[in-house]
Order: C-alpha cells, then structure tokens, then sequence
C-alpha cells in the first residue's frame, strides 16, 4: 500500500508561511530553492510551499493548498493500475527533486497527484510523533469516483465512516493508508461547518499541546471549534494565506480500519 508523504501550496510567501508553521507546529526545513519554494517537515511530510509564479505551469493557479503525493514501492506497477483504471490517463515525468516526486498523475477529477519511490526528502530519523499531519480533506464533485481512485491506484483502505455515510446516503468517504486519514466530502453539501472550497480543502494535526498550542496561535489569529457533530478534531484555524487547518488532541483521526490515532 502506498504512503501519503506529501503535501504542496502555493504561496505568495512561502517565508513567512515556513515561520508560521515552524512557531505554531514544530515544523523543520528540508531546503529552500533559488526560486523561492521551500519544504519543511512534520517529521513524516514534505510540506513544500512553491512560490507562485507563471512558471510553474500549473493548470490551477490558485493561492493555497494544490496537490498532495504518495510514496510507493513499485512505480511501473503504480502506472499499470493507473492506466487500468483511466487508459488515457497521463503520466508526466517530474523532476524527482527535493520539492517534487518521479511521476505525476491526476485524479479523477484533474488534480496533480504526485508519486515517488523515495521518502520525498524527509530522512527516516526526523520521523517523530507529534505534532505532526494525520488529515486530508478534499472537496469533490464525486467522492465515491476519487475513492476508487485512491484504494484502487495506491491501495489505500476504505474505513468505517465510508460505509456509514453510504447506508446513510451521505457522499462522504473516507480512506486511510496506516498513518494518515484521506477524506473525501461533496462539494455541494449543506452540512453544519461545510466549506465550500474545492480541491484540498484542509489538513489536521495532532498535537499533545493543544492548550499551549491554542495559547499561541490565540495572539495572531482567530481559532474556531468544530462542530460538536463532526467526527474528527476539535479545532480549526487558519495560516496566514488561509489555508484551513485543524488541529486535534482527543478526538483524533481513524487512520486505518479501526485503527485510531489521538494525543489524549
């Protein structure tokens, strides 16, 4: 089964938002190239932060976050079940750098997805337990088409709250790789605390400060509760570019079938 190890913005400063992340979640940096990206790490991640600029060539250009990635075992048989799956699907060569992986594929629904054999740069001794990445949440057009994408591409697992939302005939799924919980929501969804926001839409940390945490992060930007209703973390903020970002220590993520992962 592959591993989500990988996530990229794109930033109108990426130095600033390194300090944030840095202050704020106990990040480190990996390296900073002459155009302006940076990666940092969780200890787990590459975060990279690329800075926006016309030559990057992407077909979305939006501010904040873009495309994850995953690392793999076997790259040809990762191309085999993506050209199964979608036969005129593309494959782009990448530059297999720090601040990129060896292929490029899309998902169903064209966002970059990138994919390498290699650990994206984070060496195994930074691997550390908090606070560190535990969620991402896209929002879809159609989440169950994204998730045979994941678990039939990459082999991630369908869990639990997938199934309740289909008997419920909700859209939410919901798929995990061991570490890292990968939700899928619909875009159109009235739902109490929704963001309409297409794409990646938030990622979560778990720490085991949150008080002190939340003390901090209180000085320089508003933090909101979740929910009570919502399955996963108890807070949300924002960077100082506006990407969503929650942050739990009780509530945790189900990062794998049954398999939960909390700071309590």
């Amino acid at each position: 089964m592959a591993t989500l190890r990988y996530i990229a913005f794109l930033a109108e400063d990426p130095t600033k938002l390194v300090d944030f992340y840095h202050r704020f979640l106990g990040t480190e940096e990996l390296g900073r190239s002459p155009e302006g990206d940076i990666s940092i790490t969780d200890g787990f991640y590459n975060l990279t932060f690329f800075k926006r600029r016309t030559a990057l060539g992407e077909m979305h250009m939006d501010i904040g976050l873009h495309h994850i990635g995953l690392q793999v075992a076997d790259l040809e048989e990762v191309k085999g079940r993506f050209l199964k799956l979608n036969p005129r699907g593309m494959i782009i060569q990448e530059p297999n750098d720090l601040y990129h992986g060896e292929i490029r594929l899309h998902d169903p629904e064209c966002r970059p997805v990138t994919v390498s054999t290699k650990s994206f740069g984070v060496p195994a001794a930074k691997e550390k337990q908090f606070p560190r990445v535990r969620h991402i949440a896209y929002n879809a057009l159609d989440p169950e088409t994204m998730l045979l994408f994941y678990t039939q591409v990459f082999g991630l697992r369908e869990i639990p709250p997938s199934y309740l939302r289909r008997q419920q005939g909700r859209d939410n799924r919901f798929c995990a790789d061991g570490k890292t919980n990968l939700a899928l929501h619909p875009f159109y969804n009235m739902i109490e605390g929704h963001e309409a926001k297409y794409g990646i839409n938030h990622i979560g940390f778990l720490t085991n400060t949150m008080q002190a945490t939340m003390a901090e992060l209180s000085t320089v930007l508003k933090i909101a509760p979740r929910p009570s209703n919502r399955l996963y973390a108890e807070l949300r903020f924002r960077d100082l570019e506006g990407n969503a970002l929650d942050l739990s220590q009780t509530k945790g993520w189900e990062v794998d079938v049954n398999k939960w992962e909390t700071a309590a």
